[in-house]
Formats: C-alpha cells, structure tokens, sequence
C-alpha cells in the first residue's frame, strides 16, 4: 500500500463543484486582481480568527514582510526567532535588512522557549516572532509580558496553525499581527502560493494593503516604496471553500493524531508529540522522534510511505546564515530535535488502515 505524505488532490475534489463555476465567472469577467471573491475571503477569514483586518496577499513569506515593515522593522533591527523554524520567518527579515536573531525551543513541544527570548534581547531588538509550528500554538501568553515589559512587538508566524488556539483565543489573532500561508499544503492551502496579514490595527491594515500594491493606495499615485504582493483573485474561491471544510478537516487531523499515538505508544524508541495545556492543535503535522532516523525514514519510503523532515537543519546552522556566526552546540534542544524529528503522513482524508499500515512499517523500521 502506497500512502503518501499528504492528499491533496481529495481537498480539491471535495471543493471542485464550489469553485469551478466561480473561476468560470472570473475568467469570463477577466477579474483577476482584487474583486468580490478576494473581498469575501478577507472578511470570512478575519471572523474566524477574531481580529478586524485580514490583507490577503501572495505568499506567507511577503506576509511576514510586509507586517515586519508595517510595525517598524528596518535595517539593522533584530528580530527574535525560535532556530527551529522554516527559513522564510528569518529571510523576510533580512529582505528588510534587518537580522534575525534565534534562540532555542522547549524540549517537549519545540516551541519558542520564552526564557531564551528574554535572554536574547538588545538594544536593536524590535519584534518577538512566536511560530505557531506544527499546527501548535506557541506560547504567545509568555512572551507578551516580555515584549510589554521591554516595549517591544510580537509578530505571530501562523503559517502552520490555520485554526489552531490557546486558551487566549486562535493562532493569528493573539499578539496584534499575525501573518500566515496558504502554501497548498497548509491547513488552509490555496491552488497556489498565497498568504495573509491579520491584525486588529487599521493603521496597520491600510499601511499593508498599500505596501502589498506598490505602495499606492489610488492608481499612479505611490506613498511609498512599495511591493507587487496582492493576493490573486483565482485563489480567493478556492480558500472560501476550503474555509467551510477547515474545522471539520481540523477534526479529522485530531482523530488522526489520537490515533497515531495510540497506535505507536508501545514502540519502544518512538517518540510522539504531545498537546501544550490550554491548546487545541491542528496537527499539520504529525512529528516523532527517532534514533537513527535517517534509517528509519529510509524503511518507511522503501515501503511507499511518504514522510518529511521539519526541519532537518536548524536556520542558523543553514548556509544561508553563515555569516551570523552561529555555531553548532548553540541551542541544543532545537539541533538534538532536527537529528531525530520525523514527519509522518498527515491529511483529513488520511484512514485508519492507512495509520496502521504506517505504524506497521515504522515499528519494523525502528527495531531492525
């Protein structure tokens, strides 16, 4: 049995008869930037996280961007960031000029350690970015009080947490600004790259949509040095749909991630990862540790399991940032993490006779 890592193409035929009478419409009209749909998808969007202004726009990484720019960020800023995370939270620094500063993560969840945070900051540190990793929520409650006491911003990275919450409400709706991905492969994926800003702040929501157009708010006339990073109109139908279908997917993950940990709590050697209190997670993904995991993984894809690694070299060990100076030993939870975390197939259509035939293989991989 062939299992991949995600099923896409089921999302898609699931919302299919929605959204291809509307991309008819759209193509017929030519309405391809802006427009209702796009208007629609803002509005939704933002009641379902609870915050006044979603912006939507071309991808997670110019979200991150353009809501670093849009609270103050410049060069030479720094910007504190958990080392286990996707390189974009740290490159829509840079692209700023600013520098990314990283810290190490709490040994059980792998989340953004607030300890560590305080012991990062500077005179130069702007913002704080908790990411929400693996459809957890990060523990933003923790890290408030620290950026309150300091007179610094907390920008959430939600790329992985599309209907995720704490006890304090969902992620992207806790700290003030937010910024997400709707990667196809996200919870909430598009057809496509796009991605959103979400904030409660107009000043802040008309400061994006005005950077994400090419700084201009009216038609040749630019306030500023802007961006080309609207979000396209043909991915609009496809989000509301999927909108509709996200609380029952996220239903589906969570059967998924009980299951899982049934299945593997006896396998000696296998790690499965828990919920933080307070959260109700989405599991974007479903993230073990193994020994020897490179071995592991090697069985499970000999066996027609797709699985991934998130990630397998933390950022500030990456080429890319190099020139940081960081050494290996650094932050040790988040180096140990990425020489043991595996992935395995996650997706709300996922069965129970797929799961079993996972944890099948990986208990045959893990003891070999």
């Amino acid at each position: 049995m062939s299992i991949p890592f995600i099923d896409l193409a089921a999302q898609q035929a699931e919302i299919a008869d929605e959204v291809l009478p509307v991309w008819q419409r759209q193509f017929e009209s030519a309405g391809f930037i802006g427009g209702d749909e796009v208007d629609a998808f803002e509005h939704e969007y933002a009641e379902y996280i609870g915050v006044e202004h979603v912006i939507g726009v071309s991808n997670g990484t110019d979200a991150l961007e353009l809501a670093f720019r849009a609270v103050g960020v410049g060069p030479g800023d720094e910007v504190i960031m958990p080392a286990n995370t996707f390189i974009a939270t740290a490159e829509a620094v840079s692209r700023i000029g600013a520098v990314p500063v990283f810290v190490d993560v709490d040994e059980e969840h792998l989340l953004i350690g607030p300890d560590a945070v305080e012991a990062a900051i500077s005179e130069r540190t702007r913002v704080i970015v908790p990411v929400h990793l693996f459809g957890q929520t990060a523990p933003v409650e923790r890290i408030l009080p620290i950026a309150d006491k300091h007179g610094l911003v907390v920008v959430e990275d939600a790329a992985q947490s599309q209907g995720a919450s704490s006890t304090a409400g969902r992620a992207g709706a806790l700290a003030g600004v937010g910024a997400t991905s709707f990667y196809p492969g996200k919870n909430l994926g598009a057809a496509g790259d796009a991605g959103a800003v979400m904030t409660d702040d107009a000043s802040i929501a008309g400061y994006i949509r005005n950077l994400a157009g090419h700084g201009s708010s009216i038609k040749y006339v630019h306030d500023h040095i802007g961006m080309n990073a609207r979000l396209d109109a043909i991915q609009a139908p496809v989000l509301r749909a999927k909108l509709k279908r996200l609380d029952g997917w996220n239903a589906a993950r969570r059967v998924a991630a009980d299951l899982y940990s049934a299945l593997l709590a006896d396998i000696e050697g296998v790690r499965t990862p828990t919920s933080r209190p307070g959260n109700t997670d989405v599991w974007h993904l479903y993230v073990v540790r193994v020994a020897d995991r490179d071995r592991v993984m090697a069985g499970l894809s000999e066996a027609g399991i797709g699985v991934g690694i998130h990630y397998p070299t933390p950022v500030h060990l990456t080429e890319a940032y190099a020139e940081l100076g960081y050494q290996r030993g650094r932050f040790p939870v988040a180096e140990a993490a990425a020489d043991r975390i595996l992935s395995l197939p996650m997706f709300p259509h996922l069965t129970q006779t797929q799961q079993e035939r996972v944890a099948d293989v990986l208990r045959s991989s893990v003891v070999r």
